[in-house]
């Protein structure tokens, strides 16, 4: 879809206004209501549109306009507009008319600032996102008309600069919403690291390791995962050295790339079980947020680890009751081959650790099932052993709206991972499930800053009730690192 920032919309558009709470009408709908004789006026008093967010109302060939159709955007209170609130405006613009036959959408926000006017180009960019490349029989007017979004500014020139980052970072987003939405029978470990190595196009330096170096390295807990399959597992090392040293100490993400889940040995339900394609989505994460730093050229420097998996459960693959070395050297029973993400992580995070000497790591991660019992679909939940790490991400989710809740470490539930003939088990029961994930993730990072996020409840939306998150792979994640880099690590 195109994006564009002018003066004045095409005839033939689709023309959109705010309508903020108890029916305030924004300066550009006060101009067109003046054109149309009162008519946006009279529609907006005639129902229940009382400009609520996620509101619209269409008054149809407005009589005084050339346009076809005259929506008014339910934006919420005038005080609390702010850049989320542009984003989802825009977004829920663009959700209404998308399938309406009309080819351009012009959204008339000529009395906000360059950068809101930006952010609502932004949220219409994503939320028009769709997965469409596998359907070949849809019917056409099921297909969205909207080709162009037209963003109606006072100053073209300034809304356009504010949008140049905006775009790279829309870009990643897309970017990780298509890894995530892809089929496994695709988007495998080998085809996930060579998108990931197209990424140097952008600047970032890409190193795929794979099944031998890893073997050399002492990283069978992540091998264990993998052996079951034909596919070749792989970590991917991606670098980006923006700052002003470019040998200064980074900053690193690591990412779960379980491309497929099928439970291994611990074979999952059947119901549901196609679900587990986006298993690699704590990796698409990662992938993301370094495509949109390289795309925006950020000043700092950063890594992103993947560990690329499949699970499956073939006659080679690892049973419950196996003991596996990791790369730390420390040994792990395994209960349930379906704990297999921590698996992966725990070796990427060691080796992360011990090769860059990151002054933090954050991990993402589609980890537990208990994430989403506890905290519902729309929060991912936060652990960690440094609390201005903990809070810089929570600062960054509500900036970008992406929702996070910290959650405890307590030491008393390490008993709950103690095993009997290794140094650790690979999970400690159901009761505090996320928790004791999250306990088997620290014995790995050493002392070092850390953080793990478990994104299993956010990394895939059904029924979304976000105008810039279709349903499907939201590609959560790469705005909250972003803006968490943006916000403390660029000098």
């Amino acid at each position: 879809m195109k994006i564009e920032f002018v003066d004045a919309a095409s005839e033939t558009a689709v023309l959109a206004v705010l309508v903020h709470e108890d029916r305030s009408l924004s300066q550009p709908a006060r101009t067109y209501d003046e054109q149309t004789g009162g008519a946006l006026m009279r529609a907006v008093n005639a129902g229940r549109f009382t400009g609520g967010k996620g509101q619209t109302l269409s008054v149809a060939a407005p009589q005084g306009l050339l346009a076809p159709q005259l929506l008014a955007v339910g934006a919420g209170p005038k005080d609390g507009f702010d850049e989320l609130a542009a984003e989802a405006a825009a977004a829920q613009a663009f959700q209404a008319v998308k399938t309406s036959g009309a080819e351009t959408l012009a959204i008339d926000v000529r009395d906000l600032s360059p950068v809101l006017a930006a952010r609502a180009a932004f949220g219409a960019r994503l939320g028009a996102y769709r997965f469409d490349k596998y359907l070949t029989k849809e019917k056409p007017e099921k297909k969205p008309s909207i080709a162009t979004v037209q963003i109606v500014v006072s100053d073209a020139a300034a809304a356009r600069a504010a949008y140049e980052p905006l775009s790279a970072i829309a870009d990643a987003v897309v970017f990780s919403r298509d890894l995530v939405s892809e089929p496994a029978n695709v988007l495998y470990p080998q085809e996930f690291a060579r998108r990931c190595k197209e990424l140097e196009r952008l600047g970032l330096t890409v190193e795929v390791l794979g099944e031998a170096e890893m073997a050399e390295l002492g990283m069978h807990m992540l091998l264990g995962v993998g052996q079951g399959s034909r596919r070749d597992s792989q970590l991917v090392v991606m670098r980006w050295n923006g700052a002003a040293d470019p040998n200064a100490q980074p900053i690193a993400f690591v990412g779960k790339g379980v491309c497929f889940d099928t439970g291994g040995i611990s074979i999952k339900p059947a119901d549901g079980m196609e679900d587990m394609k986006w298993d690699m989505g704590g990796a698409a994460a990662v992938a993301g947020l370094m495509h949109a730093l390289a795309g925006r050229k950020a000043r700092a420097n950063v890594v992103g680890i993947l560990g690329l998996v499949e699970n499956m459960p073939d006659g080679n693959a690892q049973r419950p009751g196996d003991v596996v070395a990791s790369m730390s050297g420390q040994t792990v029973e395994i209960i349930n081959t379906d704990a297999e993400g921590r698996l992966v992580l725990g070796d990427a995070l060691w080796y992360c650790k011990q090769r860059f000497q990151p002054k933090f790591m954050i991990d993402l991660a589609t980890l537990t099932g208990a994430m989403i019992i506890a905290l519902g679909n729309d929060y991912a939940g936060v652990f960690s052993n440094d609390d201005a790490v903990a809070n810089a991400i929570l600062a960054a989710g509500a900036g970008e709206g992406e929702n996070v809740w910290r959650m405890p470490l307590p030491a008393q539930y390490e008993k709950q991972i103690d095993s009997a003939i290794a140094d650790m088990k690979n999970t400690g029961g159901r009761a505090g499930g996320s928790i004791t994930a999250a306990l088997f993730l620290q014995r790995f990072v050493d002392g070092t800053p850390w953080a793990h996020i478990d994104i299993a409840p956010t990394a895939w939306k059904k029924d979304s009730k976000t105008p810039t998150v279709p349903d499907g792979a939201a590609g959560w994640g790469v705005r909250l690192l972003n803006r968490l880099v943006a916000d403390g690590f660029e000098g």
